[in-house]
């Protein structure tokens, strides 16, 4: 009897050995930087330490083929996709692969972009601004308009919005406050089209630009590196949201919940704002020396911006954009 019940006990203990091994796993795709991936997978897992994490950083066409190829095999790994290209998430609403989930948190949420069955969720806020280096620029742009000057003449780059997706947001946002003339009047003044967004931002920083428009984390960066960048926003603001989206079908909902639960926290947003780049809610603390504006205030200045129909639109923007930007026109 003794050795039935040891042997019972053993058979108990492995099984519970077994399920606590299986455990919750979390696979996620993002575009976001891996110092702010890695952040908030640490304190995810402070939190949840029995969810297995996993994340796949890659830009965002790349995500989106993977899960394309994904979808062709059958065999989704992804469960939850988080990156920059609001248009691709409405897009992939339209063909039912997304999972709709409202947070508790959502009720918090400022942003652009409001999804109200809940398929994808901005969780931050990303903006753009006049990046310009302070050796050769110094008074700081008040509006876009600042950089037709004589200051910016042949040194103002923007990046080539075939390349990035949030050079290619710039332009629709420009274009739909000034439209096509303000481009037209940067190619006059000598603009430079450049390459992806963190080109441009290099090359302003190197001095081979004056300014550009650049990307707030990206810019932050350098700074922080000891660059002799600053940031400038003008009133109208460009911000492109970063929604979040759960994958229909995945076998690993609850913690794919739990995970956007708690990028919507206080404290994942908090984060979000350490990595200076904007937060959806105005309750947390944006660091001392960030120059991004306070997320309702983004919201409010926004450029209004279609992003449902982006999309169809990006082929003919990109073509226009490039024979007005054309050199030597």
């Amino acid at each position: 009897m003794k050795k039935f019940f040891a042997a019972a006990l053993l058979v108990s203990m492995i099984f519970v050995s077994s399920a606590a091994m299986a455990g919750e796993k979390l696979t996620v795709y993002t575009s976001m930087k891996d110092s702010l991936i890695g952040a908030l997978k640490d304190e995810f897992l402070k939190k949840n330490p029995d969810i297995e994490f996993d994340a796949y950083v890659a830009g965002a066409g790349k995500l989106m083929a993977k899960i394309a190829a994904e979808r062709e095999s059958g065999k989704l790994v992804v469960d939850v996709l988080w990156h920059s290209e609001v248009p691709d998430f409405y897009q992939l609403k339209k063909e039912g692969v997304l999972q709709p989930y409202k947070s508790p948190n959502l009720k918090y949420v400022e942003s652009p972009v409001k999804e109200p069955e809940g398929y994808f969720t901005p969780v931050r806020n990303g903006t753009l601004g006049i990046v310009y280096n302070t050796r050769f620029i110094k008074t700081a742009p008040k509006n876009w308009k600042d950089v037709l000057g004589k200051d910016y003449q042949d040194a103002f780059g923007v990046a080539d919005p075939a390349l990035s997706g949030t050079a290619y947001g710039s332009v629709a946002a420009l274009v739909k406050l000034y439209g096509w003339k303000y481009f037209e009047d940067v190619q006059k003044n000598g603009g430079i089209l450049g390459k992806g967004s963190g080109q441009v931002i290099d090359d302003t920083a190197m001095g081979d630009l004056v300014a550009c428009i650049g990307v707030d984390y990206i810019t932050m960066a350098k700074i922080k590196k000891g660059a002799t960048l600053a940031m400038a926003y003008p009133k109208e603001t460009i911000v492109l949201p970063s929604p979040v989206a759960i994958i229909k079908g995945t076998k690993n909902l609850s913690a794919a919940q739990k995970f956007i639960d708690f990028l919507l926290s206080k404290e994942g947003q908090q984060i979000i704002a350490n990595n200076y780049t904007l937060p959806v809610r105005n309750d947390v603390v944006m660091p001392k020396d960030s120059p991004l504006p306070k997320p309702h205030e983004a919201v409010v200045n926004a450029i209004k911006l279609d992003f449902q129909n982006m999309s169809s639109e990006k082929e003919g923007t990109i073509k226009k954009f490039k024979e007005t930007m054309r050199p030597g026109k």
